[in-house]
C-alpha cells in the first residue's frame, strides 16, 4: 500500500484535509497520516512514498530528515535541497532574467554579526555603504524585509531614510534586501499546483496576516489579459524554482503585474485564513496532483549522487 506522510507544525485543518482527501480520492487504495519521527539512524528504512513537507523550514531536523528520506527515493513536496538553496534575492534575480517584472531590490549586508567574525573577515565589505546611492535607485516607499524569510516576520514599511537606518540597525544578524515599494491598484496571491494549475486570488496584505480578512472574493478582478500574464508568470516561476506547491504575490501597477513575494513552499492552507472556497481548491488539486505522481511515478532530480545509486523511476503499482 502506498503511504503519504504529513510533516506539519501548528496548523491543523489542511493537514487533516488532504488525509481525508487522499484517502477518499484513492479509494482507501493509499494512506495518508502524520509523520512521526525520533531518532533517525544512518540505515533508516523507507517509510513514505510522498512526504507533504510544511515545516522543515523551521525545524533543522526535520529539514534533514527530509534529505534523508529522499535520498531512499522518497518524493517530498517540496524538495528541500531546492529549497535549502534557495533565498529570495537569487529567485528575483533569476526572475528577471526570465521577464517577469520584479521591483527595484538591493541586497544589503549584514548589520551585525556572530561574534567570531572580525574585521578582518569583512575586509572585501564596501564601508560605509552608499545609502544615497541604494535609496537613490530604490526610492521610497520601500520595504525592507529579509532575503530568505517569509510570513511577513521582519518586514517594515520604509518611507524616508530615518526609518531605514532605524529599522536596519534593528535587524541585527539578518541579511536583508531592500525593495521598491509599489504603490498597487490591484493585489493577487496565487496558488500553484505541480508548475501547472493556478489559483489566483484577490488579496489585501494590508489586513492582519493569517487573520481570514486578507482573501477577497470578487468576480473579474483582473482583466482577460491579465489574468493570462499572471497565470503565465507565475507557471514561469515555478517552474524555474522547481516546486510542486507555492504562492506567488503580485502587486500590480498600471496594468503591470510585479512579482514581489514567491518563494512560499509551504504556504497557508488554513481553513480560517484562507476561506472555504480557496482551501477546497488546494486540497482538490494538491490530492489529484500527489495520486498522479503515486500512479504515473517519477524520475529522481538529477543530484550528481543520485547517478552512483541506481535508484529506478519509481513503479506506478498499485497496493
Amino acid at each position: 500500500m502506498k503511504r503519504v506522510g504529513i510533516l506539519a507544525g501548528r496548523e491543523v485543518t489542511f493537514p487533516e484535509s488532504m488525509i481525508k482527501s487522499i484517502a477518499e480520492q484513492s479509494g482507501g487504495e493509499v494512506v495518508a497520516e502524520w509523520i512521526t519521527i525520533g531518532g533517525i539512524r544512518l540505515d533508516e528504512p523507507k517509510k513514505y512514498d510522498v512526504v507533504i513537507d510544511r515545516i522543515s523550514h523551521e525545524v533543522p531536523y526535520y529539514r534533514a530528515t527530509l534529505k534523508r528520506m529522499a535520498l531512499e527515493g522518497t518524493y517530498i513536496i517540496n524538495n528541500p535541497f531546492w529549497w535549502s538553496a534557495d533565498d529570495k534575492f537569487f529567485n528575483f534575480c533569476l526572475a528577471d532574467k526570465l521577464g517577469v517584472a520584479i521591483p527595484k531590490t538591493v541586497l544589503l549586508p549584514q548589520h551585525s554579526y556572530i561574534k567570531d567574525i572580525t574585521p578582518e573577515s569583512l575586509r572585501n565589505l564596501e564601508f560605509p555603504i552608499d545609502w544615497q546611492g541604494v535609496t537613490d535607485y530604490v526610492g521610497f516607499p520601500a520595504f525592507l524585509k529579509p532575503f530568505d524569510g517569509g510570513g511577513w516576520k521582519n518586514v517594515s514599511k520604509i518611507h524616508n531614510t530615518d526609518e531605514l537606518f532605524k529599522e536596519y540597525n534593528e535587524s541585527g544578524t539578518l541579511c536583508m534586501t531592500l525593495q521598491e515599494g509599489i504603490e498597487y491598484d490591484h493585489f493577487v496571491r496565487c496558488y500553484c499546483v505541480g508548475k501547472e494549475n493556478v489559483l489566483i486570488m484577490p488579496y489585501d496584505p494590508s489586513k492582519p496576516y493569517l487573520s481570514g480578512m486578507q482573501y477577497v472574493d470578487v468576480d473579474d478582478y483582473l482583466t482577460p489579459e491579465l489574468h493570462t500574464r499572471v497565470e503565465q508568470d507565475v507557471k514561469t516561476i515555478c517552474t524555474a524554482l522547481g516546486y510542486d506547491l507555492n504562492t506567488v504575490e503580485f502587486a500590480i501597477k498600471d496594468g503591470v503585474p510585479y512579482a514581489i513575494d514567491f518563494m512560499n513552499p509551504a504556504p497557508d492552507a488554513e481553513l480560517a485564513s484562507v476561506g472555504e472556497k480557496n482551501h477546497r481548491w488546494i486540497v482538490d488539486h494538491m490530492t489529484e496532483f500527489i495520486l498522479r505522481k503515486l500512479k504515473e511515478g517519477w524520475d529522481v532530480p538529477e543530484y550528481r549522487w543520485s547517478s552512483m545509486l541506481s535508484l529506478p523511476k519509481e513503479a506506478a503499482t498499485k497496493a
